[in-house]
């Protein structure tokens, strides 16, 4: 009958458990259906998962190379690197020379960024300052 192949079909899902769990159906049933709930909620989690996994290696990467994370990524978005984490963590493992020459870009960026802070030492027409400047 019908019910027979619906029991069937549930059971199929519950074979691989231990126990009367892949046996009995009022058994399979709980356990089915927590499994299913805890894939679904696996599936969110694996993302968060791999996303910190890639920027620890990206980390570990990047100090190599004398950067921290986080100078590394920003110095790369204002370099116009669009390369998400997951290519960059590649990058790391499977290409170590790119990697160096990213990481070399960032630093160059993050130097720019620097002497651009300091300016050329002297102050803007116009400005007012407690500085006294003996001429």
């Amino acid at each position: 009958s019908d019910r027979f192949w619906r029991v069937q079909e549930l059971l199929k899902y519950a074979r691989h458990f231990r126990g009367r769990k892949n046996r009995c159906y009022r058994l399979a049933v709980r356990s089915v259906r927590r499994a299913f709930v805890r894939s679904t909620k696996a599936r969110r989690e694996k993302k968060r998962f791999l996303r910190a996994l890639w920027i620890t290696r990206i980390e570990a990467a990047s100090l190599e190379h004398g950067l921290k994370y986080p100078a590394f990524i920003s110095n790369l978005l204002k370099s116009q690197v669009e390369l998400n984490r997951k290519v960059l963590a590649d990058l790391a493992i499977y290409e170590p020379k790119t990697f160096k020459s990213l990481a070399a870009l960032a630093q160059r960026r993050r130097q720019e960024g620097f002497l651009a802070a300091l300016g050329d030492g002297k102050e803007p027409e116009g400005v007012f300052s407690r500085i006294v400047h003996h001429h």
